[in-house]
């Protein structure tokens, strides 16, 4: 029994190990915040990842502080304003509490509209990039993202209706 055992042991490691090993990969891509199954790619190279007009992905060492964002099916993020200092680097922790996919995508306003005119002709699109998030209903993510100059960053859901809608925010860098 105790060698029948054993043997039944050493045979499920190689599947103990493949399990953790994408249960690993699965929750470093849940903290990226990307969950977005079944959803198409698509093009992102209208979206400036990094332009001195809205800052750049963040360094998650450098985070000074955490703010909590609600997405829901209102069409709102709460809060919409949200104040951060020039030079800051902040963890978004984002939160769907509705019953249908929201994102949050950072830029400025003119990428933002080229970007919703995109998702427009082409709804389901999957975002894999540092700026954006997109979230099934009741699940989390983040995004670390580092303001480097004073001004007004937009943040906005591009699925197709949600920014007509009024799914919309600011960040004010100070």
């Amino acid at each position: 029994m105790k060698k029948t055992f054993t043997i039944l042991a050493f045979s499920l490691l190689p599947a103990f190990a493949i399990a953790a090993v994408d249960h690993s990969a699965h929750a470093m891509h849940g903290m990226q915040g990307h969950e977005m199954h079944g959803m198409q790619g698509h093009d992102m190279s209208t979206m400036t990842q990094a332009t001195s007009a809205v800052g750049q992905p963040g360094d998650p060492a450098n985070v000074s502080r955490t703010i909590e964002i609600i997405m829901d099916d209102n069409m709102r993020f709460t809060p919409s304003d949200i104040q951060v200092e020039a030079g800051e680097t902040v963890r978004f922790f984002i939160k769907n509490v509705g019953q249908v996919p929201h994102e949050m995508v950072i830029g400025s306003i003119e990428e933002l509209k080229a970007h919703a005119a995109e998702m427009l002709a082409a709804p389901g699109m999957e975002h894999e990039e540092p700026n954006m998030i997109t979230l099934q209903p009741g699940k989390v993510g983040g995004l670390v993202w580092q303001f480097d100059q004073p001004g007004k960053v937009d943040f906005a859901c591009l699925i197709p209706g949600h920014t007509e809608a009024g799914m919309v925010g600011k960040v004010e860098v100070i």
